[in-house]
């Protein structure tokens, strides 16, 4: 594994204005398919039922997907999945994507984009049935073993993934921001502190492989097991405690400790990790105290507490 300076871990990134988002129609999709992929130009063409944020995903079959980036931005990942899925799929213990054929511009688009098989499941999202040690299990054994793949010459953190697995800080106004907004709303002190804490957790600047979007919408389960990983935009090697966020955004505290344990995670890193689900949980509650929207407010104070709870547990 390659290693960075204390140096590297402490420049910050600017990640500029928010990305100008693109639609795109079924038309659009199924032009391309015919003009690129004419084998499977008689398939059917339909939006998948939750669209993501980085991606238009459609339906091409029944057993197949396409998936266009939303913005030029988002367009970074695409030759990255490309190389490295088919590779890290061989590794890994649990099925992710792998891509059948790589689109280029056309019909009206302007972005590479891609077409991959399905993968059965059901998101791990509130509404789902889950199992919570067994997911707990299996998120440990699909992590370790991607922390075990070599990372040498795998994509440094940038642009191409919004600079998972580069230093916190590059989300510091983020996390303030959202603070402010919150005062009143939460323990806003005992949330700095957190935020704080984990800016201050340093990392070793030992290269390894992370998800990066280690998120509930991203984990797919059968029978409340975990069956496959999806969505590796924002891949990459770096600091791996960007893929904590799960330990709050969907284990249980018993779940949580199994993690640490079997990862053997320090001290440093699960501050680290706090922080990263920390920050993006904070302006998900702002946005949703801001737009009146109950049901989001409820799942962000949840993980919130929980985040907050384990912090105030290890001082």
């Amino acid at each position: 594994m390659s290693s960075h300076s204390d140096e590297t871990t402490d420049e910050v990134p600017d990640l500029g204005a928010p990305p100008q988002r693109l639609t795109v129609d079924v038309e659009t999709v199924r032009r391309l398919v015919a003009e690129q992929f004419p084998q499977w130009s008689q398939r059917p063409v339909a939006p998948v039922s939750k669209p993501g944020w980085d991606n238009r995903t459609f339906h091409l079959g029944d057993d197949l997907l396409v998936r266009l980036p939303s913005a030029a931005e988002y367009a970074l990942a695409v030759e990255k999945e490309h190389r490295w899925l088919p590779e890290l799929g061989e590794r890994l213990p649990l099925p992710v994507p792998v891509p059948l054929g790589l689109g280029r511009p056309g019909a009206g688009y302007p972005f590479p984009w891609s077409v991959y098989g399905w993968l059965p499941g059901e998101a791990a999202d509130r509404a789902a049935t889950i199992d919570p040690s067994g997911i707990a299990e299996d998120v440990v054994g699909f992590l370790g073993a991607l922390r075990r793949i070599d990372a040498t010459d795998g994509p440094q953190p940038g642009v191409h993934n919004w600079f998972r697995g580069a230093t916190l800080r590059t989300f510091d106004s983020y996390a303030r921001g959202s603070l402010a907004k919150l005062d009143g709303h939460i323990d806003v002190d005992l949330a700095t502190a957190a935020w704080d804490d984990a800016l201050a957790a340093r990392w070793d600047g030992v290269d390894v492989w992370f998800h990066g979007d280690m998120a509930p919408g991203n984990l797919l389960l059968d029978g409340g097991r975990l069956t496959a990983v999806i969505d590796f935009g924002t891949c990459g090697v770096g600091d791996p405690s960007c893929d904590l966020a799960i330990a709050w955004t969907l284990l249980t505290r018993q779940g949580r400790r199994l993690l640490r344990e079997r990862l053997d995670i320090d001290e440093p890193t699960w501050s680290r990790g706090r922080g990263w689900a920390l920050w993006k949980t904070l302006s998900n509650l702002a946005n949703a105290v801001e737009d009146g929207d109950e049901p989001e407010e409820r799942e962000a104070r949840r993980v919130v507490e929980a985040i907050l709870e384990d912090y105030r547990d290890a001082h």
